[in-house]
C-alpha cells in the first residue's frame, strides 16, 4: 500500500519522542532536520553563569537577537513621530521660540527631554547605534553560517523517515540502483542540491529563503548608515530669483540655509545658474480652474566657475541634478517693477520687488524700502516705505482679492508713508515687512491717507511735490530649492534590496526530500519518499506528491497477485499524486 502522511502536530520532529510518547534514541531525524535556518539557537541551555563576562555574553546574546532588534527598530519608528509633530530647531528656530513662548509648561520639559533636537538627541542616537549594532551582531555569523552550509551538502536520510511530516511509500520491480538513479537526475531537474548518500537520495532547496533574510538585514544596515551620513552632511538652502537675475551656489547667496553637522562649505557643489524666464498657464474653465498646467522655469546654468552655459527646463518633480546636487523649483510669484523719484524728480529706486502670494491666485503683498537718497520737496532727507498689495487679475468689485493667477488683468495697490524705516537700529526685520513706529502717512488735500491703484504705465504722485511713484510692468520670480543629501542612492538601493529579501524571505520556503530504495526481504524493492520543511506548510507534502507521481512513472509498482483492495493502492499511479498533493 502507498499513501502520503502527516505526522501528528504534538509529534516533534527532532526524534525524542514517539508518537504513544515513549522515549527514543533517534538521533538521527535531529540532524537532518538542523541547520534549516540560519537563526542561532535560543535556549535556557545557553543562559551563562553568574560573573561579568557571563552577563556580558548574556546582554550581548540579547542584543543580537531578532526579538531586540524589532524591538529597536519599533522604538525607532516612535522615536521619530515626536520630530515630525513638534518644531525642531535644526528646521525652524522661530516655530521652537514660539512654542516655548506659547507654552511655559511644555517648553522646559521638551527641552530637558531634547524633543525640539530629536534626531541629534542622546536618547535617539542611542537607539539608532544599538540597532545598528544589534544588526551587524545578528548578520555576521549567519552570514558565515550560511557560508558554510552552501559549501556542505544536503544530510543523510533519516533512519525513519515515517516519522516526517510527509511520507509516500511503494514496492516496486525495479532495481534500487535504478530508483535511487533515477529519484536524482528528477530532484536534479527540479533545481534541488542532490546527492546518493548510502541507500537514499538526500535532496534540499530553498537556500534563496537564507539569502532573502540576509540581504534584508544587510539593507537595513546599508539604509541606517545612509540615513545617518545624509544626515551629517546634508544641505538644503532657499533661494527667490526675478527673471533676469542668477544665483552662485555659495553661502551668502541664499535666502536661507540649513546643514548637517559636519557639513562645511567646501562641500557646496561649485555651479551657477540664470533665470531667463518663468512660463505658467493654467486652466481657464471647468472644476479645476486656476491649476497650473505648464509651470516651469528656462534657466541657463554652468558647472565650475569658467563653466559653459547649458540651457535647460526645471519642472515640478523635474529637478535640476549638478553633482550631488538638485535645484528644484518649489513656488512662483509676481515682481512689480517700480520706479521712484524724489521731490526733485531725481530717480531714487528702480527695481522689480518680488511679492509674497496669499492665495491659489497669487494674490501678493509686499513693502517698496526706499533707504538712501530721497529727499522731499524741501530737501528734507527721508526714508520711503511703500506697502504694496497686487493683483494678477484684478475684477470690479473684487479689489481683496484676485480672480485668477495669470496676467490677465494686473493692477498694484500702493500706500506711502515716509520717515524712518527703523533699518539703523540693529534690529533685524524682512524685507516683506513694514514698521510704521517712526512712519508717517502721505496725506491728499482732504486729509485722507494716499492710497491709489496702478495699472501697469501708471505713476502715483505724492502729495506736496514729495515726488512720484510708477510702476512699469511686472516681472515674475521663482523660487528655487538647492538640496545636497549624500549617500540617497545608497539608501534608494537598500531600501529596494530590503523590498525583495524580505518578500524572497516570506515567500521562498528552505525544504529537504529524501528518497531511499532498499530490497525488502521478498525481494522486492521498497521505495520510501519523505519531505522536511522549515515550517509547516502544504507545500512540501504537494511538492512531495507530485515528485512521487514523476517517479512512480519510472518505477511502477509491483503487482500484489491478491489484487489492490484499497483506493490508494500503488498500482494507480495518479492515487499516489494526488494523495501526497491533498496531504
Amino acid at each position: 500500500m502507498s499513501k502520503t502522511t502527516t505526522t501528528d502536530e504534538t509529534t516533534p520532529v527532532d526524534g525524542t519522542t514517539t508518537v504513544d510518547g515513549t522515549k527514543t534514541d533517534d538521533q538521527d531525524l535531529g540532524a537532518a532536520g538542523s541547520q534549516l535556518s540560519t537563526a542561532p539557537a535560543d535556549s535556557l541551555a545557553n543562559m551563562p553563569g553568574l560573573g561579568v563576562l557571563g552577563w556580558a555574553r548574556w546582554f550581548w546574546r540579547q542584543l543580537t537577537s531578532m526579538r531586540v532588534a524589532l524591538l529597536l527598530l519599533l522604538l525607532l519608528a516612535l522615536g521619530a513621530i515626536p520630530g515630525s509633530l513638534i518644531p525642531q530647531s535644526g528646521t525652524d528656530d522661530t516655530k521652537v521660540a514660539d512654542f516655548r513662548q506659547a507654552h511655559d509648561t511644555l517648553g522646559p520639559i521638551y527641552d530637558r527631554l531634547g524633543l525640539f533636537h530629536v534626531y541629534s538627541s542622546a536618547w535617539f542616537s542611542s537607539v539608532y547605534i544599538l540597532l545598528f549594532i544589534s544588526l551587524i551582531g545578528c548578520i555576521v555569523p549567519r552570514t558565515w553560517q550560511f557560508v558554510g552550509q552552501l559549501r556542505g551538502r544536503p544530510p543523510g536520510a533519516p533512519k525513519r523517515l515515517t516519522r516526517l511530516p510527509a511520507y509516500t511509500t511503494w514496492r516496486t520491480e525495479a532495481e534500487p540502483e535504478q530508483v535511487r538513479e533515477a529519484a536524482l537526475a528528477l530532484l536534479k531537474k527540479r533545481r534541488f542540491r542532490a546527492q546518493l548518500t548510502g541507500d537514499a537520495v538526500a535532496a534540499e532547496k530553498g537556500y534563496l529563503r537564507e539569502v532573502g533574510n540576509l540581504a534584508f538585514h544587510i539593507a537595513l544596515i546599508v539604509m541606517l548608515v545612509a540615513f545617518a551620513w545624509g544626515q551629517l552632511f546634508k544641505t538644503e538652502g532657499n533661494k527667490l530669483i526675478v527673471e533676469g537675475d542668477g544665483f552662485s551656489n555659495t553661502l551668502i547667496s541664499y535666502d536661507d540655509f540649513k546643514s548637517g553637522t559636519l557639513f562645511s562649505t567646501d562641500d557646496l557643489t561649485p555651479f551657477s545658474f540664470d533665470l531667463n524666464k518663468f512660463t505658467g498657464t493654467y486652466e481657464k474653465s471647468g472644476p479645476n480652474t486656476g491649476t497650473p498646467r505648464v509651470y516651469q522655469a528656462a534657466i541657463t546654468y554652468r558647472v565650475g566657475a569658467y563653466g559653459k552655459g547649458r540651457k535647460t527646463l526645471v519642472k515640478v518633480n523635474e529637478p535640476l541634478e549638478i553633482g550631488d546636487s538638485k535645484v528644484y523649483l518649489t513656488a512662483h510669484g509676481y515682481a512689480p517693477f517700480v520706479t521712484v523719484r524724489d521731490g526733485k524728480g531725481n530717480v531714487v529706486y528702480s527695481d522689480a520687488v518680488p511679492l509674497l502670494p496669499l492665495d491659489s491666485n497669487v494674490t501678493s503683498t509686499g513693502v517698496i524700502k526706499v533707504l538712501d537718497g530721497y529727499q522731499d520737496a524741501k530737501g528734507v532727507s527721508e526714508q520711503l516705505g511703500i506697502s504694496a498689495f497686487f493683483l494678477p487679475t484684478y475684477t470690479q468689485g473684487m479689489e481683496t482679492a484676485s480672480t485668477f493667477p495669470a496676467l490677465n488683468n494686473p493692477v498694484l495697490n500702493l500706500t506711502p508713508f515716509h520717515g524712518d524705516l527703523g533699518v539703523n537700529s540693529g534690529i533685524p526685520q524682512s524685507v516683506y515687512q513694514l514698521d510704521k513706529t517712526h512712519m508717517k502717512e502721505f496725506k491728499d488735500s482732504k486729509g485722507a491717507q494716499v492710497r491709489e491703484n496702478l495699472k501697469p504705465g501708471e505713476t502715483m504722485t505724492l502729495p506736496n511735490g514729495a515726488g512720484s511713484i510708477t510702476y512699469e510692468g511686472t516681472r515674475q520670480w521663482a523660487n528655487f530649492q538647492v538640496t545636497q543629501q549624500p549617500a540617497s542612492g545608497w539608501a534608494l538601493g537598500g531600501a529596494t534590496v530590503a523590498i525583495f529579501g524580505l518578500a524572497g524571505s516570506l515567500f521562498i520556503q528552505r525544504r529537504r526530500v529524501w528518497v531511499r530504495a532498499v530490497r525488502g526481504d521478498d525481494g522486492v524493492t521498497v521505495v520510501e519518499m519523505a519531505g522536511l520543511g522549515r515550517s509547516e506548510s502544504a507545500k512540501v507534502p504537494e511538492e512531495l506528491g507530485d515528485l512521487a507521481g514523476i517517479l512512480y512513472d519510472r518505477a511502477p509498482g509491483a503487482t500484489d497477485p491478491a489484487g489492490p483492495s484499497d483506493p490508494s493502492d500503488p498500482s494507480d499511479p495518479q492515487a499516489v499524486s494526488a494523495e501526497g498533493a491533498e496531504k
